[in-house]
């Protein structure tokens, strides 16, 4: 899901306002983000203000469209839900103007708005909506180092971090920082005081960091009071740069610029108490990738039969089956292709620059977006494709379908958005509304 570092021509002018006021006029205090207390962050399944989205720079792969699925998700929301759309120039805001159906746009069902962003996944670096003590909605502002492939110090994921603050003084909303690095896509909340993480992610983010600090972090920022710590994500959601990895054929295959771990792949809360977990199918085994899933997500199973929630109670554990591996083929010109063959990989080997190679796209039946009357999955049959596929994506639109019964369950072809390395989940964000 990180971004690419290449093409950064994103940048929009930003202008200083300079205030002045006459000295004989007392002006109010202004409150300290240190001041304010966080008290919770709705769980996705509550009721929302919003969606937002980012209109996206670029596809990841040529001839797979990630606008195209930024216009099925806002065609399958409206009306029920409004959408908050940012573009991070002209140039995309009149592309995003011409293709939003004009009447989303007059009707005031999607709002578009220039904002600076690099690349599209609003998940991440976008604006986490907290309650603070007095009721009203405040932003988490996280740190950020572009997944762990940057440093949080480059212009381009500088651009990024200032995202959700952009956002901020647009809704004139106050905002509270840390330099904790954490990504969205890998804090998963109840609603009620339980936070789901994985280890693997934040600890890398954050080594020198120790986990008690770090679930202080959480406390303070989001208002949480109870962490579960798992263990590790899926395999093809390994950072790139560890190296290829061997596929059930015996070749190898590239991860597409993944996140080491994020939860939102493989683990999600359905209500207060319930929670969704990736399971392998056992057909699946002769293949290493689906092997080491195996092993990872049963590791994960254990601890979660162990833990409790905020109120020392246990949690009810839904099985979701994973996708078969999807593999592809990128080559020089894609842009996920032109920024993993600059890397550095860990395991000593060298990316063969201007050949094709393999890629595995970061496919998931758990990286769903939930709405106050639809939950949008992902699906992965298509015309010619073998029926398994078509009987798992069944199988898991119907698991939705148990656990969402009030909701509707609207299965959408989101692989483009999978080869740049994330999902639905990840490149939407709910704003909720406040409690009465």
């Amino acid at each position: 899901m990180p971004i690419r570092f290449i093409n950064a021509f994103l940048y929009l002018p930003l202008f200083l306002l300079l205030q002045c006021t006459d000295s004989a006029v007392k002006l109010p205090e202004v409150e300290s983000p240190a001041q304010i207390k966080v008290v919770r962050q709705a769980a996705e399944y509550e009721p929302q203000e919003a969606v937002w989205l980012i209109w996206s720079p670029t596809d990841h792969l040529e001839g797979f469209s990630n606008e195209q699925v930024t216009l099925d998700i806002i065609k399958q929301l409206i009306p029920s839900t409004k959408i908050k759309v940012t573009a991070a120039s002209d140039e995309l805001y009149e592309r995003a103007k011409s293709l939003i159906p004009a009447s989303y746009l007059e009707g005031g069902q999607v709002e578009l708005i220039n904002i600076p962003s690099v690349e599209l996944w609003v998940r991440d670096m976008g604006p986490v909506f907290v309650e603070d003590s007095i009721g009203r909605k405040v932003i988490a502002d996280f740190n950020f180092d572009a997944w762990g492939y940057g440093d949080t110090t480059e212009t381009e994921t500088q651009i990024e971090e200032k995202y959700d603050e952009r956002i901020g003084d647009h809704l004139d909303l106050p905002v509270i920082s840390s330099s904790m690095i954490s990504e969205g896509g890998d804090r998963e909340v109840n609603g009620e005081g339980t936070l789901l993480v994985v280890e693997t992610v934040e600890m890398g983010r954050n080594p020198n960091m120790k986990k008690e600090e770090m679930e202080a972090e959480f406390q303070r920022m989001l208002g949480v009071s109870n962490v579960i710590w798992l263990k590790e994500g899926l395999k093809e959601d390994d950072h790139t740069f560890r190296g290829p990895i061997e596929t059930e054929d015996g070749y190898k295959a590239y991860t597409v610029v993944t996140t080491n771990g994020h939860i939102d792949e493989f683990a999600r809360f359905v209500n207060d108490s319930t929670i969704l977990l990736a399971q392998v199918d056992p057909a699946d085994l002769d293949d290493p990738i689906a092997q080491e899933n195996h092993r990872r997500m049963e590791e994960n199973y254990e601890i979660l039969q162990k833990a409790l929630d905020q109120e020392g109670k246990p949690f009810k554990i839904v099985r979701m089956p994973l996708p078969k591996t999807i593999l592809g083929e990128m080559k020089p010109g894609d842009s996920v292709y032109d920024y993993i063959s600059t890397l550095d990989y860990e395991d000593g080997s060298e990316f063969p620059v201007g050949d094709p190679v393999r890629v595995i796209a970061a496919a998931s039946y758990l990286n769903f977006l939930i709405t106050d009357q639809v939950v949008l999955g992902q699906k992965y049959w298509k015309e010619g494709l073998e029926k398994t596929i078509k009987d798992r994506d069944e199988k898991a639109a119907q698991i939705l379908k148990e656990v969402f019964p009030n909701r509707k369950i609207i299965m959408l072809d989101a692989l483009a958005i999978n080869y740049g390395g994330g999902g639905i989940h990840c490149i939407s964000m709910q704003e909720p509304k406040l409690r009465k």
